[in-house]
C-alpha cells in the first residue's frame, strides 16, 4: 500500500451519520394510547460516527466516509473534528437531509426503531466515490449505508486493504441474498449480532453463522458476551460487565471501534475483542452512543481482569 503519512487513517468506515432523538417511555403500549416520554434527547448517531469517533477518541487513527445534508448541526461536526476524526471524506451535500433516527426504549431496555436514511442510503445516484480515505488504510469496516454502493468500492479497493462487511441492522431489509452472496468474497470478516446472524445464515444457506465464508467472523450475543472464528480458531469472548445499564443504543458500535483500536495498539485479535468488550460495556452506562466512550487506559484496564478467560 505503499508509505504513510500523519493523514493516513489505520481505519476508514462507512455508515450513515445520523441525528438520534432516543426517548424513554415507561412502556410500549397498544396502538392508538399515547405513551407519555419519561425524557428525550437528541445526540450525534449512525453508525458511522458511533464507530469512527469512538475510534479516533481510543486514539486509532480513523476516517469516516460519509454523506450528509446542509441541515446538519454545526456542533456535531465540531464534535467530530474535536475526536481526531479524519474528516476529509465526509461530503456534505445540497438538496439533502441528513440521516435521522427516532430510538424508544422501554423501561426493560426493549428498543423500537424509525429510522430515515438519508443520503447515504442512495449513494449510487450522487456520483461521488468515497475511496480515497480507504485506499490509504489497514483496516476498512463497512456499515450501514446502500449495498450497491459499498459493493462497488469493495470491488475498487479489492486487493488492497483488508476489509470487514457489517450490515447491521438493515440486513434484514435493506440487503437480501442476492446482495450477501455478492459482497461475501470480498470481505476477509463478517460482524452481526444473533439476530442478524440468523437471516445471513438464511440467506447463505448455512447452519452457523460461524460458517460463513470469511476468514473471520464475530457475532455478539448480548449478556452471552461474543463468539469469534478466526481462522479455523473458535474463542468465546466474556462478556464485560458495566457499572450499570441506562441505554445500549450504540453498544455494538463501541464494540467495533474497540476492536480495531486495540488491534491499532498492537494486541493480537480474541485480545481485541476482549477489549471491544470492554468499550461496549462503558457505552451502555450513559444515554447515547458517544456520551461515554472511555480513555484507552481505562478501557485496558476494565478488560484485563476477563483476558485470563481467553488464555
Amino acid at each position: 500500500m505503499g508509505g504513510r503519512d500523519l493523514k493516513d487513517p489505520f481505519l476508514s468506515v462507512y455508515g450513515h451519520v445520523t441525528v438520534d432523538q432516543i426517548i424513554s417511555i415507561d412502556e410500549f403500549l397498544p396502538p392508538g394510547i399515547t405513551a407519555d416520554a419519561l425524557s428525550k434527547k437528541t445526540t450525534l448517531g449512525g453508525t458511522g460516527p458511533n464507530i469512527a469517533v469512538a475510534a479516533a477518541k481510543l486514539g486509532c487513527p480513523t476516517a469516516l466516509c460519509a454523506f450528509i445534508g446542509p441541515d446538519f448541526p454545526s456542533a456535531y461536526l465540531r464534535f467530530m473534528e474535536d475526536s481526531g476524526l479524519i474528516m476529509d471524506e465526509v461530503v456534505t451535500l445540497e438538496g439533502q437531509e441528513t440521516s435521522t433516527c427516532v430510538i424508544i426504549n422501554d423501561r426493560q431496555l426493549t428498543t423500537r426503531v424509525f429510522f430515515y436514511q438519508g443520503p447515504q442510503g442512495h449513494a449510487d445516484e450522487l456520483g461521488v466515490r468515497l475511496t480515497g480515505m480507504a485506499s490509504r488504510s489497514r483496516k476498512v469496516h463497512f456499515c450501514t449505508g446502500q449495498p450497491s454502493y459499498y459493493i462497488s468500492l469493495m470491488r475498487e479497493l479489492s486487493g488492497g486493504p483488508e476489509m470487514a462487511l457489517d450490515p447491521a441492522q438493515e440486513v434484514h431489509h435493506v440487503w437480501n441474498a442476492d446482495l450477501v452472496r455478492e459482497a461475501m468474497p470480498m470481505a476477509d470478516s463478517l460482524f452481526c449480532n444473533e439476530l442478524e446472524a440468523e437471516t445471513i445464515c438464511r440467506y447463505l444457506g448455512l447452519d452457523s453463522i460461524l460458517d460463513a465464508p470469511t476468514s473471520m467472523v464475530v457475532t455478539t450475543n448480548g449478556d452471552k458476551g461474543s463468539v469469534a472464528r478466526i481462522g479455523d480458531e473458535i474463542v468465546n469472548i466474556p462478556l464485560v460487565k458495566a457499572e450499570r445499564a441506562v441505554d445500549v443504543t450504540g453498544a455494538g458500535d463501541n464494540y467495533r471501534a474497540g476492536f480495531y483500536s486495540a488491534l491499532h495498539h498492537g494486541y493480537d485479535v480474541p485480545e481485541a475483542l476482549v477489549i471491544a468488550s470492554s468499550v461496549a460495556s462503558f457505552a451502555v452506562e450513559a444515554v447515547g452512543a458517544l456520551t461515554n466512550t472511555p480513555s484507552w487506559d481505562a478501557a485496558v484496564a476494565r478488560a484485563e481482569p476477563y483476558m485470563r478467560e481467553i488464555a
